[in-house]
């Protein structure tokens, strides 16, 4: 079974995607943007667009009712990888002693011409 997570006051996915998918306790986080709740772009500085995506991410994963300790792997997309530093420091603001695994590529492009793109999987239990 598996479950569509559209949280109310989430960015509108701007394909044909849903934003996470909940099955069997696992929650399955699309690739998420710097994008708000109105459609607009959040792109003025890395840090500025690396928080948003997180709290893009972090609305994805109280609709699920879990929070960013249940991540357990990341992806994270970026435009270049002169930003990884920066993207960091925003990223691992967002999590303790146990962060989750994760990988991080830089890409030839990414929707909407953002500078970084970040998809996950959590599990609850």
């Amino acid at each position: 079974m598996k479950q569509p997570i559209f949280p109310p006051n989430a960015a509108k996915p701007i394909a044909p995607y849903t934003p996470a998918i909940l099955s069997n306790g696992t929650l399955y986080l699309s690739g998420q943007i710097a994008l708000d709740e109105s459609g607009g772009l959040h792109t003025g500085d890395i840090a500025t667009e690396t928080r948003q995506v997180m709290e893009n991410i972090g609305k994805l994963l109280k609709a699920a009712d879990m929070d960013f300790g249940h991540l357990v792997k990341i992806t994270i997309l970026l435009s270049d990888m002169s930003l990884y530093a920066a993207v960091n420091e925003v990223y691992g603001s967002y999590f303790g002693e146990v962060p989750p695994a994760r990988e991080a590529y830089a890409v030839k492009g990414l929707p909407r011409g953002v500078n970084v793109e970040i998809s996950g999987i959590a599990v609850k239990g």
